[in-house]
């Protein structure tokens, strides 16, 4: 099993610390065109989890027993397996969202934050271990969307959760915003991904930077005392 701190280091390191949308910037390609609502970012990440955890699980099993040589062909058929698996699923399950997704459940096989757990982590670490490394990269990427696509939705319609209702039927979007509100339609276009990334990055560098001075603060007078 694995250790309690291990545990918390790999937690801090997929939701903040390397957080793989604010921090290695992966994934953008879905990240900039599925966020234009909550849904369908919190959706198309619960998918990818699902794919990281199973993915690094049987790679970590299998680690010893792939050969080196030929490591990322074997990487890229067991990930397009478990994708094939989650496409067939929401087809038959969630077939409205399905068709709102679109291409880019099948293009988790080449997702970026896939194939680099895969072969930074869960090719040299046991399988306990990448599952959960899987499990929170995941978990980091899901927050970032669905923060990024709430305030993609609300800036440009003045909803939230716009499309629930393919997932949980008689549930309806949140009308945040007098429904005089015009829209922004800039927010819900690219650009207004770029933008709206670009100051989640700036926002969490800031925060970064303000722990990293009051942890100054409090190690001055220590050093100070010696």
């Amino acid at each position: 099993m694995i250790a309690p701190d291990e545990l918390r280091g790999i937690a801090s390191n997929g939701l903040w610390r390397q957080n793989s949308s604010l921090v290695q910037v992966l994934g953008l390609c879905p990240l900039l065109a599925v966020t234009t609502n909550a849904v369908n970012g919190i959706m198309l990440s619960l998918a990818t989890i699902l794919v990281m955890a199973l993915s690094n699980l049987a790679v970590a099993t299998l680690r010893n027993l792939i050969p080196h040589e030929i490591r990322i062909p074997v990487f890229i058929l067991i990930v397009a397996a478990l994708v094939t698996i989650i496409d067939l699923l929401f087809n038959a399950h969630l077939h409205e969202l399905y068709l709102v997704l679109g291409i880019f459940i099948p293009l988790i096989v080449t997702n970026c934050i896939v194939l680099a757990r895969v072969e930074a982590f869960a090719a040299k670490n046991p399988p306990w271990q990448s599952m959960f490394d899987g499990v929170f990269m995941g978990l980091g990427m899901l927050w970032t969307l669905a923060l990024l696509g709430g305030l993609r939705e609300l800036i440009g319609a003045g909803t939230l959760f716009s499309g629930i209702d393919m997932v949980i039927p008689g549930l309806h979007a949140l009308q945040l915003l007098p429904e005089s509100y015009p829209g922004f339609l800039l927010a819900i276009l690219p650009p207004g991904a770029f933008i709206l990334l670009g100051c989640l990055i700036a926002w969490k560098n800031w925060l970064d930077a303000r722990a990293a001075a009051r942890r100054r603060a409090v190690l001055a007078p220590v050093a100070a005392g010696r």
